[in-house]
């Protein structure tokens, strides 16, 4: 799954460590999120959208 997290996340100058504390998880998920290795659980998911605002499939968009 592709996601667009780390360009959110540069556009508000926030580092893995800043995003992970909002988000209430580790950098090292912050990390593997955003590196591709790691999708996140639904839960997850709507809190990243619900904090940058958008929907989920702005932000996280499937791959074939």
């Amino acid at each position: 799954m592709r996601n667009r997290l780390r360009e959110l996340r540069a556009e508000r100058s926030w580092s893995q460590e800043e995003l992970a504390d909002r988000l209430e998880v580790s950098r090292q998920s912050v990390n593997a999120i955003e590196t591709g290795k790691y999708d996140p659980s639904l839960p997850l998911a709507f809190r990243i959208a619900r904090l940058f605002e958008r929907r989920i499939e702005e932000i996280f968009e499937e791959t074939l």
